[in-house]
């Protein structure tokens, strides 16, 4: 792997409450300067970013219902098309936990696929958080079925804002179950080279982390 196609994997994060226009500018200029695919964002600061990254590659990611995901489907879709509107390129979702852990499996399923409507009726890709840390290996399988036939874009592990974070185990299981038919993308808690690689090698093809900067580095100091 080269140093451009790992920095293309990456998805430039920052979802702090208290992130501002600083912090935004910051952001995008290292996603721009460092060829990252997406800068992953809260929605309000879609357009800012949009702006901020006008004419290069980079794509905004605008982070829907998060962290917690306990937010009606209407809203879900209000808010995806809103964000997509303000120019979000990509639209990581985040999954009802408690239809999950009902066992509300029409229910999920109606979410997703109301929700990957709108992403591609604007053209964004779509991406389905499960937040697998409060989730049985069952859920889990269930969910990336699930996933399997309505075809979104990408199925991430975590919001990184949840107890636990990406592991290897989860990104084989989601690959594993998937076939093939949906891309992985692991977040939460990967913060170094080493970690990063992982997950690549379990079969991640993004990752979602807001130490880039740092994987960067240390993937630098391993081709050496």
């Amino acid at each position: 792997m080269k140093r451009n196609e790992l920095a293309a994997m990456i998805d430039h994060t920052n979802l702090k409450a208290y992130a501002d226009t600083a912090a935004m500018r910051k952001l995008c200029g290292e996603a721009r300067e460092n060829g990252f695919a997406m800068v992953a964002i809260n929605s309000a600061q879609t357009a800012l970013c949009k702006a901020l990254l006008k004419d290069t590659p980079v794509h905004v990611g605008a982070a829907i219902s998060f962290p917690l995901g306990q937010t009606t489907v209407e809203t879900k879709v209000f808010e995806t098309e809103n964000a997509i509107q303000n120019g979000a390129d990509e639209i990581d979702y985040v999954v009802n936990q408690t239809a999950v852990k009902d066992g509300d499996w029409a229910y999920v399923r109606d979410e997703m696929e109301r929700i990957v409507a709108a992403c591609r009726k604007g053209g964004a890709i779509c991406k389905v958080i499960f937040e697998n840390c409060y989730l049985t290996r069952d859920e889990i399988v269930r969910l990336a079925e699930i996933a399997r036939e309505v075809k979104p874009d990408f199925i991430k592990t975590s919001t990184g804002f949840g107890a636990g974070g990406a592991t290897v185990e989860d990104v084989k299981l989601m690959r594993e179950t998937v076939q093939g038919a949906v891309k992985i993308k692991a977040a939460g808690g990967i913060r170094d080279w080493v970690t990063c690689r992982a997950m690549i090698e379990a079969g991640a093809e993004r990752i979602g982390t807001s130490a880039g900067l740092k994987i960067l580095a240390e993937f630098d100091e391993a081709e050496a």
